[in-house]
């Protein structure tokens, strides 16, 4: 596999006839201006050199498979730089969904068994986990909004300052105020456009209802639509664009 994991190296060269599959089969990567291209390419490579790759429970891990995530992963550090994950060494990738079992000790000291079916987790100083299935069908799933890569890697951004609170670190108090405020405002509006849907049959909203459970996880589906359908986002959340833009930090032109 690239022969990265035989040999450590500053970055993986990444042949053409590889990378022309790969990012030609996601729009939202293949329809950016070439100069994006370029730099995705080049970050790609050097994220491949620097995490290691792990297949569960039998999978496989491919040239194909490792590029699919590294470039829809080093999409949301275009212009932030790979230091903004470098907390964390481990992608491990199911080839399908997991079924991960949860428990927690309420106020009570009760303590509570459930299961979850995830897609992706992002630790807190930890690997990532994907399922394989969910990042191939990010090509189908984009006018649906949904990629999982870069849900949970919003989620490392998110968690760059140890807190999961929707707001990776900021310059200042006044930016992490201002930030907060406005995703607030936010989400708390699509919790009710949410509740309004699922309750009394209203029209269901754009943005995937997930994103209603909590904050940190508004912050990921919004991260999702921002990156995969950015006109459609602007249309529906527009105080939320110039708040990503000045942090994620796009090319203009």
């Amino acid at each position: 596999m690239f022969g990265w994991l035989r040999k450590r190296r500053a970055r993986v060269d990444i042949p053409d006839a590889l990378w022309n599959e790969v990012a030609g089969r996601f729009p939202f990567i293949a329809s950016r201006p070439p100069h994006d291209l370029a730099r995705l390419r080049e970050l790609s490579g050097e994220f491949l050199a620097s995490k290691e790759f792990n297949g569960a429970g039998g999978f496989v891990i491919t040239d194909r498979v490792a590029l699919s995530i590294a470039v829809q992963a080093v999409l949301p550090v275009l212009n932030l730089g790979l230091d903004w994950y470098d907390d964390f060494v481990g992608i491990v990738v199911h080839a399908d969904e997991v079924v991960a079992h949860r428990e927690h000790t309420d106020e009570d000291h009760v303590v509570h068994h459930w299961d979850e079916v995830l897609s992706g987790e992002a630790m807190d100083q930890g690997p990532v986990t994907l399922s394989w299935r969910d990042v191939e069908e990010a090509r189908e799933s984009a006018d649906a909004v949904y990629n999982v890569v870069i849900h949970e890697f919003a989620h490392k951004l998110d968690m760059r300052d140890g807190r999961a609170d929707g707001c990776p670190p900021l310059p200042s108090r006044a930016a992490r105020r201002h930030w907060i405020e406005t995703l607030e405002a936010q989400f708390e509006a699509f919790r009710e456009k949410v509740a309004i849907a699922e309750r009394f049959s209203g029209e269901p909203t754009w943005l995937d209802p997930y994103g209603a459970t909590a904050i940190d996880e508004f912050f990921a589906v919004a991260c999702e639509a921002y990156f995969v359908r950015r006109e459609r986002f602007a249309q529906e959340f527009p105080p939320l664009v110039p708040l990503f833009d000045s942090f994620f930090q796009p090319a203009r032109g």
